[in-house]
């Protein structure tokens, strides 16, 4: 049937109506003399230039230079100045953003662009990818790296970022899951709440802060067989209750604009998703930001099957709630006829053009368009002091210590001797990560200069690469070529194992194995770098490896036989330096995993928070949930991280065994640091709701404080809990808490528990 005839009449009233309804509830953006404003605003533009508003390219054209002669980029050039884009994305730095700025205020009505880049994890500065920086579980360090890429961002001329990626992902295979917080709703929404607080800060409208995108909606991250853009098909009990918290939160920390997902949800498109834009987002959320497709993504229709031609497409798109085409071109193209036609409502048109007026208007961009091109504020902003060091203790606060036998750690920087062995040891780019923004090939501090510097005089640092990781050129648009065949470093590697009295293997993945486009089905050490490692450890047993990685690893060998091992992500410029914090304990490391890391690739997606089926237990015969070849649970699991010190738990304490519907009751325990050290520990909070009108998972994160202790002090950690804590999506689809019988859990990690019983009544 014909997507426009379907969507006609009653259908079409009553998205206008919602919509109408949905603009009732107050959010931030909205406020009576913006409305004015952009009422009067709408009432000169013909419906050209509002269609305009909702488009949006990618730079084609030197911006700086001179005007193009031809083709696409000259068709561009033309609707800029003609007032028929809306924003531009990869446009960067204030000479380039202030020309693209003067030419869209020439045009008739001189509306100013906003101009966005996939700021992810910093402008120029680069902090943690976003998935190691939720390892430390520390919300003033998030939120103080959103800060720094946004003070940088909007020094080179930039109001839009499109982060934070808030898709809760269980599937390590899925190259985009360094891209957001992890496996857990709980973590991943505090987590979205402080990025959106560190971009946007509590002005919009400040020189140093920009607009930010919660993306993307929704369940990207639940991709089938963790391929990237592939099919999602999940229950609406999953959708409400572990894909769309994250997005209710940023929406509730003031967001300002989500950007719809790739993927389709049980054979709809998020783009063309009435349920989620219209219904959800707009209606029961009241959000009146705007949302922007992705790359391209309504043209997608077409190749999903639900769209005819592009016309079709926009039509849909449009209805469905999404505000601002991203490079499909189908906007501009069909909307207007659309309209003269009457398949699209002008009041739908009319909407979305508003919302994204509010955004530039909030952003100061009609007081002064101009006001984030400044190219003094980009000279002493872009690279600062203060931010490379920002970038240093987000850093070290991101690592995680999953192992240290014989207390091999921390290593001694004042005497004897250490091997420094891997294709990772000297790299001064992989630590920068995928989606770098404008980050300086090669610009990272490499752990074999932060080792240097950290050493200085003492302890002698012999350094050998041992294999390469990487053969060929690495790229941001093609897949990687691994070495399996290259051992012409392995002697060298193993003489200087020999010779030290502990080995460090820089290992793991290149920047670009992780990241969009970049799905695997194997999620081991690549090319030759676990053979390299079984021939150190031959001639060395004080081995101490640091994964760098931008996702979860299958590590069972290491795990097996190797003393000490810590993930060190991909940390970003400072990286060097605050690996060596940690390795030489200046710094005590306190990360903790926001993803477990598996046995076996076959477990993916692999999730504390799972249910416990109808036959959970081990039997006598084969007949329960179990792999008969591997464990079910994770090797090292969510919220796993040790220290130089040791952290003791008392029981639990609850204020009370029950709790009422407006009450509340206080969980505690006593933390004891019980070693010779200063430490941080992340004392987690979880609960299990024992019956429920549908399955609940066997835990759930609901609270967790980072405590500092010095050697030998306790502290009480106390926890309040309501029912609102305790609610979820029912089966009877309402967001709410049901009475019954729950445990509270408080531990070290999410497998590492005391636990205590209360009833809700």
């Amino acid at each position: 049937m014909n997507s426009k005839g379907l969507r006609s009449g009653w259908h079409l009233m009553f998205l206008v109506v919602l919509t109408c309804v949905g603009s009732l509830i107050a959010q931030p953006l909205v406020n009576p003399d913006t409305e004015s404003k952009i009422d009067a605003l709408l009432g000169k533009m013909t419906l050209e230039e509002k269609i305009g508003q909702l488009n949006q390219y990618s730079s084609t054209f030197d911006v700086t230079g001179p005007a193009p002669e031809r083709g696409s980029s000259r068709e561009r050039y033309e609707q800029i100045r003609n007032g028929l884009v809306g924003s531009m994305l990869n446009v960067v730095g204030f000479e380039a953003t202030r020309r693209a700025q003067e030419l869209a205020l020439g045009s008739r009505l001189g509306i100013p662009l906003v101009f966005a880049l996939d700021v992810i994890h910093g402008y120029k500065t680069m902090t943690p990818t976003p998935l190691a920086e939720a390892a430390s579980w520390d919300l003033e360090a998030v939120e103080a790296s959103a800060r720094l890429a946004a003070r940088e961002a909007a020094a080179a001329g930039l109001h839009w970022t499109f982060a934070p990626m808030v898709d809760i992902s269980r599937d390590a295979r899925w190259g985009r899951i360094m891209e957001g917080a992890g496996e857990d709703p709980y973590l991943g929404s505090v987590m979205a709440v402080a990025r959106v607080k560190g971009f946007q800060g509590s002005d919009l409208s400040a020189i140093d802060t920009i607009a930010a995108c919660a993306k993307h909606y929704a369940a990207y991250g639940f991709a089938e067989a963790g391929r990237d853009y592939n099919t999602v098909d999940i229950s609406e009990h999953t959708l409400r209750n572990v894909v769309l918290p994250p997005f209710k939160a940023a929406v509730d920390a003031g967001v300002v604009t989500l950007m719809n997902a790739f993927n389709e949800i049980g054979g709809v498109p998020a783009t063309v998703s009435s349920h989620l834009q219209r219904e959800i987002l707009k209606g029961d959320w009241g959000f009146n930001g705007f949302v922007v497709s992705d790359w391209g993504s309504i043209g997608e229709l077409i190749p999903h099957g639900v769209a005819e031609d592009l016309s079709d497409a926009a039509h849909q798109a449009i209805i469905a709630g999404s505000d601002m085409d991203m490079e499909a071109g189908a906007y501009v193209a069909h909307l207007a006829d659309l309209v003269r036609s009457g398949h699209v409502n002008q009041h739908l048109v009319d909407d979305a053009v508003r919302r994204v007026l509010r955004v530039k208007f909030a952003l100061g961009l009609f007081d002064d368009p101009y006001r984030y091109s400044n190219a003094d504020r980009e000279k002493q902003e872009v690279l600062s002091e203060k931010n490379l060091a920002i970038s240093r203790d987000v850093a070290r606060k991101s690592i995680v210590l999953l192992k240290n036998e014989k207390g091999l750690l921390p290593l001694n920087k004042d005497s004897g001797t250490i091997a420094l062995i891997g294709p990772l040891a000297a790299d001064k780019d992989a630590p920068l990560g995928s989606w770098r923004a404008q980050a300086v090939t090669d610009s990272a501090v490499s752990l074999l200069e932060g080792m240097q510097a950290a050493v200085g005089s003492g302890a002698k640092v012999l350094h050998a690469e041992g294999a390469k990781l990487i053969t060929g050129p690495r790229s941001f648009v093609t897949p990687s070529v691994y070495n399996t065949d290259d051992r012409s470093g392995f002697p060298e590697a193993i003489e200087i194992a020999k010779q030290a009295d502990v080995v460090v293997m820089a290992l793991g993945e290149d920047a670009w194995q992780s990241g969009e486009g970049r799905s695997q089905v194997e999620i081991g050490l690549k090319g030759l770098q676990l053979e390299l490692l079984k021939e150190v450890c031959a001639v060395n047993s004080n081995v101490v490896v640091l994964l760098m990685t931008g996702r979860p690893l299958v590590i069972d060998w290491l795990a097996e036989n190797v003393p000490a091992i810590a993930v060190v992500w991909h940390l970003g410029s400072q990286a060097g330096h605050a690996i060596s914090d940690v390795l030489f304990g200046d710094y005590n490391p306190s990360g903790k995993l926001p993803v477990g890391f598996p046995h076996h690739v076959g477990q993916q997606p692999l999730y504390y928070s799972h249910k416990n089926t109808g036959r959970p237990n081990q039997q006598p015969i084969v007949f329960w949930s179990h792999y008969t070849d591997a464990p079910n649970d994770a090797l090292y699991p969510f919220g796993h991280g040790l220290s130089y010190t040791k952290f003791e738990y008392s029981d639990v304490k609850l204020s009370s065994a029950t709790l009422g519907m407006d009450g509340e009751v206080e969980v505690s325990v006593t933390l004891t640091n019980a070693g010779d050290r200063t430490g941080s520990e992340v004392v987690q909070l979880y609960v299990r709701d024992l019956v429920g009108s549908v399955t609940r998972p066997v835990k759930e994160l609901k609270g967790f404080q980072k405590i500092e202790l010095a050697a030998g002090a306790t502290k009480e950690v106390t926890f309040t809990l309501s029912a609102e804590d305790l609610a979820f999506y029912t089966r009877d689809g309402e967001w709410k808490a049901e009475p019954g019988k729950f445990k509270v859990f408080i531990g070290t990690s999410s497998t590492e528990v005391k636990e205590a019983d209360f009833a809700l009544e």
